[in-house]
């Protein structure tokens, strides 16, 4: 088994996407498929094991684009539709791997899933409803997927608590606006740190791109990636020749080894 990752970034866009319906901005009409982004996600591979971040809207499409036939878990940052909405396409990994998928969650995540994916949750099932095993995430607390030790790490999302994750030399945060500084230490010597950066101007619930900067200056990786970007933001290709050199604005299909 390889011991690096390989991280793909499945979206990388807003809770809207980018191109925004029906919006005449220069970002949403841009011809560079750069702009072009789905509800953010990742895959991350080590080996045989296949784990995704967050299955919103574009969940099925990201995985047939990706080439993914093989699902060892999926993993919620958060209860957000934009980040939970697609995952009743599980199922067609049910019927690959012939077995329910585990699905790690907060306990408030899994009241939402519950909530808004009943049907997955009764005790008479429908045929065909997608078959998950939920596994409890709990603050603090490291958890393994197939070998894999994956530490939680809590910001917040303006007052709504979000996990991000550290893999190793590798930590993921989207949907933040504030991170206590004990779990800044948790992030602390990633080698390479993906954070949410919004737009430009102020946000009551996520990271602005001065304020990504900061962070990422103090927070010191080798190389930062940017995700969960608004139309707001401008142009891909404006924004990236704006950047310090180790920090890029990820963009859909970008493939990261670490």
């Amino acid at each position: 088994m390889s011991d690096s990752l390989k991280i793909t970034f499945l979206g990388t866009g807003t809770s809207m996407g980018v191109p925004v319906i029906g919006c005449p901005c220069e970002v949403c009409q841009s011809k560079d498929p750069h702009d072009n982004r789905l509800r953010t996600s990742i895959l991350i591979q080590k080996g045989e094991t296949n784990i995704v971040v967050d299955s919103g809207p574009d969940f099925r499409y990201q995985v047939l684009r990706s080439g993914l036939k093989s699902l060892s878990a999926l993993v919620f940052t958060h209860e957000h539709k934009d980040h939970t909405a697609g995952m009743d396409d599980v199922r067609a990994f049910n019927f690959i791997q012939r077995k329910p998928v585990d699905v790690f969650a907060s306990t408030s995540v899994e009241r939402a899933l519950r909530n808004e994916f009943h049907y997955a949750f009764e005790d008479t099932k429908y045929p065909g409803v997608p078959e998950i095993r939920i596994h409890n995430i709990a603050s603090g607390t490291k958890f393994e997927i197939e070998g894999i030790l994956i530490e939680p790490i809590e910001v917040f999302h303006h007052r709504l608590p979000v996990l991000g994750f550290r893999i190793d030399d590798f930590t993921y945060i989207t949907d933040a606006n504030r991170i206590a500084e004990a779990e800044m230490d948790k992030i602390r010597g990633s080698k390479v740190l993906v954070l949410n950066a919004l737009r430009r101007q102020m946000h009551i619930s996520h990271f602005t791109l001065d304020e990504a900067l900061e962070m990422i200056d103090d927070l010191q990786p080798e190389h930062a990636y940017l995700t969960h970007i608004s139309h707001q933001m401008g142009k891909h290709a404006d924004v990236s020749n704006e950047l310090p050199a180790n920090v890029s604005i990820a963009y859909d299909q970008l493939v990261v080894e670490v």
